[in-house]
C-alpha cells in the first residue's frame, strides 16, 4: 500500500535516502465509501479499511458458526496480536497494553486507580475533553481535591510557563488531552512529560484524537498512562479502546474494579492483581472488536505512522489555507503544531445549518458545541463551531470540492 522512491545525494559517500509515499489510490480502494462521499469526520469516527472490517466480520461469523467461547479459543493468536500490535504502534512492551470498551472507559479506569489524597491538586489544560473534566470535577467533589486549569498560550497550546509555576509538592496528577476535539492544535505532550517525570508526578495523556494521526512514542512522551479509542484516526470499529501503563508506574495504581481476569483469587479471603496492564481489563469483552482493533493498529503501522502524520498535516494545512480565502469563513486554528482537525465558522449560517447543507452534498463533518467545551470555547469567544477532520485517504480534490460547496452559500 505504499511506493518506495529512492534518491541519492551528490556526495558518493552519502547514504541513500529512502522516502516512502503512501499509495492513496490503493488505500481508497480499500475504503469503498470514498466512492460515494467525502468523509471529513475522522475525528468523530473514521472509515474502516476493508482488511479491518473483514477481521471483524470474520470473527462474528465464527462465533455464529461455532459458539462464542469456542470461537475465542480458535482465534487466540489473533486476540493476542492486539497487544503486540499496540506495543509496536506505541513503542512499548506488550505487558504495558490493555484493551478497553472505549477511550472513556480506559481513561476512567486509570484515573480512578490513582491514589489521590484530600487536599491534593490536579493540573489539567484549558483544552481538556468534556468527559475527562467531568470525571475530575466528580473526583474533586468526592475526595476534596482541587483542580487547577492551566491556560493556553498565544498559539493555543498549554502554557508550559504557567504549568511549571503551578507544580508543587501537593500535585498528585497532570492530566492532558494531546489533541483537543474542539481545536486542531497538538499540545507539547513530551515537554509536559519531562516536567512530570522531573517532579515524580503521575501523568495521564488522552491520545483519543492523536492515535492514528500522530506518531506516538510513549517513551518520548514521558507519560505514565495513555488512553485512546479505535473508532477515530485508527480507523477501527466503534466500541473499542486501549490503554497503556508504564511498567514502572503500575504498582502506584489500584484498580477500582476487579474480576477473575484482572486478579487471581489466592485463598478464600485473599487475591492478587495481575502484574501487567491487563489488571485494568474485564474478562468479558467484544472479541471481534479486539481482533479488529489490533488489525487497525497493524494497518497503520504497516503504512507507516511518520508518512501518515506528514500527509494528514499537509492536507489539513491546505484545507485551512483554502478556507481562509473564502468570504465569510473564519478558521480558528493558529500555531505551528497543528493536526488534521480544522475548525471554522461561517458568517452566513449557523454551524448546524452548515453541517446539514454539507451532508446534503454527501460531505461528512461535525459540529463542536459550546456546552461540551466550557473551559475553552468561551475563553476564545466562540460558540458552536464547525469541524472538518481529514485523514490520509482524503485527497486534494476532495478539499477543492468541499470548499466549492462551502462557497455556494
Amino acid at each position: 500500500m505504499y511506493r518506495r522512491h529512492f534518491s541519492y545525494a551528490s556526495n558518493a559517500n552519502a547514504r541513500r535516502v529512502i522516502i516512502m509515499t503512501l499509495n492513496i489510490a490503493e488505500i481508497r480502494k480499500q475504503t469503498p465509501a470514498c466512492n460515494d462521499l467525502i468523509h471529513f469526520n475522522n475525528a468523530g469516527a473514521s472509515l474502516s479499511p476493508l482488511p479491518v472490517h473483514q477481521r471483524l466480520l470474520q470473527h462474528l461469523a465464527l462465533e455464529q458458526q461455532t459458539g462464542g467461547y469456542e470461537a475465542a479459543s480458535q482465534a487466540a493468536p489473533a486476540v493476542e496480536n492486539f497487544y503486540a500490535a499496540f506495543a509496536r504502534l506505541l513503542h512499548c512492551q506488550t505487558n504495558e497494553i490493555a484493551y478497553a470498551e472505549s477511550a472513556t472507559h480506559a481513561w476512567n479506569s486509570l484515573f480512578h486507580a490513582i491514589p489521590l489524597q484530600p487536599g491534593q491538586r490536579i493540573l489539567t489544560g484549558q483544552s481538556e475533553y468534556a468527559s475527562n473534566y467531568l470525571a475530575l470535577l466528580h473526583m474533586a467533589r468526592s475526595k476534596n481535591l482541587r483542580i487547577e486549569v492551566i491556560p493556553n498560550d498565544s498559539q493555543g497550546c498549554i502554557c508550559l510557563e504557567h504549568l511549571t509555576a503551578a507544580i508543587g509538592d501537593d500535585v498528585g496528577l497532570i492530566a492532558l488531552t494531546h489533541v483537543p476535539s474542539q481545536c486542531g492544535v497538538v499540545h507539547p505532550a513530551a515537554e509536559v512529560g519531562r516536567l512530570a517525570r522531573a517532579h515524580g508526578i503521575l501523568y495521564l495523556l488522552d491520545a483519543c484524537q492523536s492515535a492514528g494521526q500522530v506518531d506516538l512514542d510513549v517513551t518520548e512522551l514521558g507519560c505514565d498512562m495513555l488512553t485512546g479509542t479505535g473508532r477515530k484516526y485508527l480507523r477501527g470499529p466503534r466500541g473499542t479502546g486501549f490503554l497503556y501503563v508504564r511498567r514502572e508506574s503500575l504498582q502506584r495504581l489500584q484498580p477500582d474494579r476487579i474480576d477473575f481476569h484482572s486478579a487471581r483469587w489466592t485463598s478464600e479471603n485473599h487475591y492478587e492483581f495481575r502484574d501487567d496492564a491487563r489488571r485494568f481489563e474485564s474478562w468479558e469483552c467484544s472479541v471481534a472488536g479486539k481482533i479488529a482493533l489490533g488489525a487497525a493498529a497493524d494497518y497503520a503501522t504497516q503504512l507507516g505512522m511518520p508518512d501518515i502524520e506528514r500527509r494528514v498535516r499537509m492536507l489539513a494545512a491546505q484545507l485551512r489555507t483554502t478556507l481562509r480565502g473564502l468570504p465569510g469563513i473564519q478558521v480558528h486554528e493558529t500555531g505551528e503544531q497543528l493536526s488534521g482537525i480544522v475548525t471554522f465558522s461561517s458568517g452566513h449560517e449557523s454551524a448546524e445549518t452548515l453541517q446539514r447543507r454539507l451532508r446534503d452534498s454527501s460531505i461528512n463533518t461535525s459540529v463542536t458545541r459550546l456546552n461540551g467545551n466550557l473551559l475553552d470555547l468561551p475563553r476564545r469567544g466562540l460558540g458552536d463551531i464547525n469541524r472538518a477532520s481529514v485523514h490520509y485517504f482524503n485527497t486534494e480534490e476532495e478539499i477543492h470540492r468541499f470548499c466549492q460547496v462551502l462557497h455556494n452559500t
